[in-house]
């Protein structure tokens, strides 16, 4: 059953392009009160539950302050701005304030499965107050696409353990540890922009989920000011993470990988490059306990075996 499960999800990944706007009811976000409503929300809201039928909600340009939740019984949506440097949505909540904690400063929040995002900047406003979050995800098969998530600390989380997320040319930037989770993510052709000298990724795969994060052809960027940032640190013990064919400037440091101030993380965590280039690739210089992967090994890294499903690679 899980395996049919996971085929039906990655077939609608496949599918998807083909059929978003073949006569599926579209539901329309305007500011000015020339749509269906003037707030994102509302239009979720207005989705039926388990609907058996894709919504497409169609946000037109505007900056919309909304603190947004997608709730598991709101499946099957498509949120589509007209594109991500006119369609923003932006909320401003963090850990610290009334001491809410990292996981409800969720500008949006996705936990409907088979949900897509396009087109949108989603950010957290917040500022370097600590962690806050711009999109928390925990929904299964979910797809953003061409999306600005912009923030600073912890500035995506992807959430549930046996969530599988697939991110395409995304600019994705922050300070420390900002993208996070446990959920097994595929990044394809996005921009990583570190803003301060930190920490890029800090997952908590479970050690029974061989995959965690792959980033295949994503661009590693930051400011002249930036100079010593790493790949990632390990939440958990099992953090999984690969880079793969990916263009890390200068910023990167040598070393690459740091423990979390624990010896025993370097036993347990699964880091690992394949064919990086630019001024940050040093693969003489990482870690012990990282791994260059070598051709042969690195065919276990696409996205049919990360997410699932052999007709993946079709969707590229």
């Amino acid at each position: 059953m899980k395996t049919l499960i996971g085929t039906f999800c990655l077939a609608f990944i496949f599918l998807f392009p083909a059929y978003a706007d073949a006569g599926y009811p579209i539901i329309v976000v305007a500011q000015d009160g020339s749509g269906d409503f003037t707030t994102i929300q509302e239009a979720v809201n207005s989705v039926r539950d388990f609907t058996p039928v894709r919504r497409i909600i169609h946000v037109k340009k505007g900056v919309y302050r909304e603190k947004i939740d997608i709730p598991s019984w709101k499946s099957d949506i498509t949120l589509r701005g007209d594109d991500p440097e006119s369609t923003l949505i932006y909320y401003d909540d963090y850990a610290a304030l009334r001491q809410m904690g990292t996981f409800r400063t969720y500008t949006l929040q996705v936990r409907g499965n088979r949900v897509v995002l396009e087109n949108l900047t989603i950010e957290n406003r917040a500022g370097r107050v600590g962690q806050a979050v711009a999109l928390h995800i925990e929904g299964d098969c979910v797809i953003v696409r061409n999306c600005r998530l912009l923030g600073n600390q912890d500035t995506l989380f992807t959430g549930n353990e046996n969530s599988r997320q697939y991110y395409e040319r995304c600019y994705i930037e922050g300070t420390t540890d900002y993208i996070f989770g446990p959920a097994t993510c595929w990044f394809d052709n996005c921009v990583l922009h570190s803003k301060s000298d930190s920490y890029i990724t800090a997952a908590s795969t479970p050690e029974n989920h061989r995959y965690g994060y792959v980033f295949y052809r994503c661009t590693l960027t930051a400011p002249e000011e930036v100079t010593k940032v790493y790949l990632g640190r390990p939440w958990r013990a099992y953090a999984a993470v690969v880079f793969w064919k990916c263009r890390m400037g200068k910023h990167i440091r040598p070393e690459g990988w740091h423990n979390w101030r624990n010896p025993e993380n370097e036993a347990t965590a699964r880091y690992a490059e394949y064919a990086s280039e630019g001024e940050g690739a040093n693969p003489e210089s990482r870690v012990s306990w990282s791994l260059q992967l070598t051709p042969e090994s690195a065919l276990s890294y696409v996205p049919e075996t990360v997410l699932g499903g052999e007709w993946f690679r079709k969707l590229f």
